[in-house]
Formats: C-alpha cells, structure tokens, sequence
C-alpha cells in the first residue's frame, strides 16, 4: 500500500474475501489486487464472484508458482498473477499494463470473421449482438485484429497485451485465450477467428 500511495495511487484495503466482495460495489476501483490466501472465503472464490459481476483487471497475489492454484485462479477470471516476494517496480509494472490507458480518441473499427470492433467505444458486436469482454480479453482480441497476417508467439502476447518485459508463464495466454474462445467462437472446440498456429502461437482467423 505504501508503495502504491508513493506512486500516486489511491488505496484501498479489505482484511478478508467477504468485506472485499462488500466493499467492491461501493469503491469500483480501477483494479484489484487479490492475495489467494485469505481468511475464510479464499481468494479463487473471491475472484470469480468479482468477475460475474465486474470486468475490472484482477492481479492475483501467491506464494506458489508450480501448482493449479495458478491456473484456477485464471480460469476463474485473473488477469495476471504475482508470486510473493516481488520487486516493488515489477506490481507497479503491472499495475501500469492493466490500467487503461487512455489514448487519444480514434474511429478505428476492425474486422475479424464476423465480428466487428470498436476500439474506441471499447465494443465487439456480431450483427447487432453485443459481445460483453474483460479489458483484457478485448486487448488480446484487438491486438490479433490489427495484424491478421501474424502469427504471434506467446512470449509477444505477453509482452505487447500483459506488459511483460521478460519472458514469464504462457499459461496467462492459453486460459485467457480459452476465456476469450468461449465468448467469440461459433464452435470453441473448433476455433475459427482465435487460430492456433501449432508449435508456434495464435493468429486471427477470417471466421466461419
């Protein structure tokens, strides 16, 4: 907290899962940081209820790196994730890459498949449908929608979509790229605008 105040950042802290779930509403803050081991409820169940209710970037604070706790805490809607102890720089680091950034308004409008992007109005829409993504996953989608030619590799996703200036856990990309399928795809199973390039990384597909 005191690090995040000496940047500029406005703080706030809740000593358990339950009084967090309470107080969110109430502040909508701009991002939550989320230690998986809280007392009672745990930070896994914290997160998804968050998520069902908020698109707001979650980072996941753990002591363990190796384990499904990790990847639960993705599927349940994490965006990133930190293993204790971290550098002050790296959490303000990501801090930074998940806050929006708010960039000068453009017109820009982009197409992949059968889906239709607006990148200032924050948008995707099949037909008039509108499609409800996380910050996140509209980042992941947008970044593929620019460049439908490149195949990128995980180590760039992670790099350009998350912030990351070294190489860290692909699993960041495959369950949010999973997360991402489930909402966009006619046929998750058999993806057609979020291509795998096998061995390699993801493309933008021309959809089905």
């Amino acid at each position: 907290g005191i690090v995040l105040r000496g940047k500029g950042y406005e703080v706030a802290t809740s000593p358990d899962g339950a009084s967090a779930l309470e107080t969110f509403p109430r502040l909508r803050p701009d991002l939550v940081l989320l230690d998986l081991m809280l007392p009672g409820m745990d930070g896994i169940e914290v997160c998804r209820r968050l998520r069902r209710e908020s698109g707001v970037p979650i980072i996941m604070l753990t002591a363990r790196t190796d384990t499904a706790d990790v990847v639960e805490g993705l599927e349940a809607g994490a965006d990133d994730y930190l293993t204790k102890p971290f550098e002050p720089e790296e959490l303000v680091a990501r801090i930074k890459a998940r806050v929006r950034r708010v960039d000068a308004p453009t017109t820009e409008k982009l197409t992949v498949g059968d889906l239709t992007i607006d990148v200032d109005g924050h948008e995707v829409r099949r037909g008039e449908e509108l499609i409800s993504l996380t910050p996140l996953e509209f980042d992941l989608l947008t970044q593929l929608a620019r460049k439908p030619w490149q195949v990128f590799t995980r180590d760039v996703l992670l790099r350009d979509v998350w912030g990351y200036r070294h190489s860290a856990d692909t699993r960041l990309v495959n369950v949010h790229v999973q997360r991402l399928r489930s909402k966009i795809e006619h046929d998750p199973e058999n993806p057609a605008i979020v291509v795998t390039v096998r061995g390699v990384g993801y493309r933008a597909g021309g959809g089905s």
